[in-house]
């Protein structure tokens, strides 16, 4: 058997392609360090005659910038010797970047630093270092005009690195800046949580009083309240329901804000704060009595926080003069326990349910102003019936409802127990 068989393909010899060698950038070497020897016999001359460069860029400063122009009318002296110090840094960064680097970042991290402190505006002082990067540059371009005027297109390939520098330290400022400003808030923030928790607390000293009005702008011999406010998690909202249109300086806590009102000359203190009576559902307000002088805030707040333990768990408002013997009863509670055992003791014998009857009829009838009619409509039963009740109590307790004294004694003691209750 025979077999058909393929002529085999002729093999073609690769085509002779000589090798390709990159061309040396000799060119661009070349001109990158004609351009630096350039930038380097111009910086010299800048160096040498520094000061020259300072008057110009501080005067430059005064007739652009008016935060510097008040700056430098203050301390004239300070601010030239700044801005020669930074130049300096910045020239001699153009002349040997590696040794200088670091030295021109220090200084120009404490110049932002400083000017935060002294309050300048970080936008003054930025422009300030952008203004300073122009004359430099306009500086370097004009020796080498003079002195070399063919050289002055080299001076192109160097000009990135230059704006580059200006930029990097403006972000150095700015960073400088912000950090200490932040430190400075925190500090101050600090100082007047100190200040203002010494006046609630009452450990204020005489001395610093003048301080702590100055630094809370608040005077030291003016009318105030303190507020008392706590209950719902939003305590911002809260906080501004109440003192919606007042002066009123607050002081966070873990469970209760306090708020110190300035009260005007004409301000009654009973109808202060009226943004009080309807606030964030949920909160919890007490409201002092009115004081004079920061050395009594301490006194206030320590009302406030009375009527704010006579606050109902549910929430609501509860002005101190408006429950004055019930903050009685609150600032003494161990006598208060004793008036309710001595008062309401004798109906222990009874059943619970059916003391509870006499005392929740008690207490309508002293609310209703000692009308049988309405507390009986208020208890949903006969006016026939609050009397009888009323007249049972006056016999298991041997207290009459028709005297003073012992009205006096049973109110109170009633107060004692609902504020016990709560």
């Amino acid at each position: 058997m025979q077999y058909a068989v393929r002529p085999r393909a002729a093999v073609r010899p690769a085509p002779f392609v000589p090798a390709v060698r990159p061309r040396p950038r000799r060119g661009r070497s070349l001109i990158d360090a004609d351009a630096l020897d350039v930038l380097h016999r111009a910086a010299r001359v800048l160096l040498d005659d520094l000061a020259d460069l300072t008057d110009r860029l501080v005067t430059a400063l005064q007739e652009q910038e008016p935060a510097y122009r008040a700056t430098c009318d203050h301390d004239s002296g300070a601010t030239w010797q700044e801005v020669h110090r930074s130049l300096r840094h910045s020239v001699a960064s153009l002349l040997d970047p590696r040794a200088s680097r670091e030295a021109a970042r220090r200084c120009s991290w404490k110049i932002g630093a400083t000017r935060a402190e002294q309050g300048l505006p970080l936008d003054a002082l930025l422009h300030a270092f952008r203004l300073g990067g122009s004359m430099v540059w306009q500086a370097l371009v004009e020796e080498t005009s003079r002195t070399a005027p063919e050289d002055v297109r080299l001076l192109v390939h160097v000009a990135a690195d230059v704006w580059n520098f200006v930029d990097e330290h403006c972000t150095l400022v700015a960073d400088a800046y912000r950090q200490t400003e932040r430190r400075l808030a925190w500090r101050r923030e600090n100082r007047l949580r100190m200040l203002a928790g010494a006046l609630l607390d009452g450990s204020s000293r005489i001395a610093d009083l003048p301080e702590t009005a100055e630094a809370l702008e608040l005077p030291e011999q003016g009318r105030y309240v303190v507020v008392a406010v706590t209950g719902p998690a939003d305590g911002a909202a809260a906080r501004a329901a109440v003192a919606r249109d007042a002066r009123v300086h607050w002081h966070t806590g873990v469970d209760v804000d306090h708020g110190i009102v300035l009260l005007a000359d004409d301000d009654d203190p009973e109808r202060c704060l009226p943004g009080a009576d309807d606030p964030v559902p949920g909160a919890r307000i007490g409201i002092g009595t009115a004081v004079t002088g920061l050395a009594a805030v301490g006194d206030a707040r320590r009302l406030a926080d009375t009527a704010l333990r006579m606050c109902p768990p549910s929430g609501g408002t509860v002005r101190l003069t408006e429950h004055l013997p019930a903050a009685l009863v609150m600032a003494a509670p161990e006598l208060g326990q004793a008036l309710a055992d001595r008062v309401l003791g004798p109906l222990a014998p009874l059943e619970p349910a059916d003391a509870e009857v006499l005392l929740e009829t008690l207490e309508a009838w002293l609310e209703c102003d000692g009308s049988a009619q309405r507390a009986g409509e208020r208890l949903y039963c006969h006016r026939n019936t609050v009397l009888n009740r009323l007249r049972r109590y006056e016999q298991l307790t041997g207290r009459s409802l028709t005297r003073p004294a012992d009205m006096v004694e049973i109110s109170l003691a009633l107060t004692a127990r609902r504020l016990r209750s709560q």
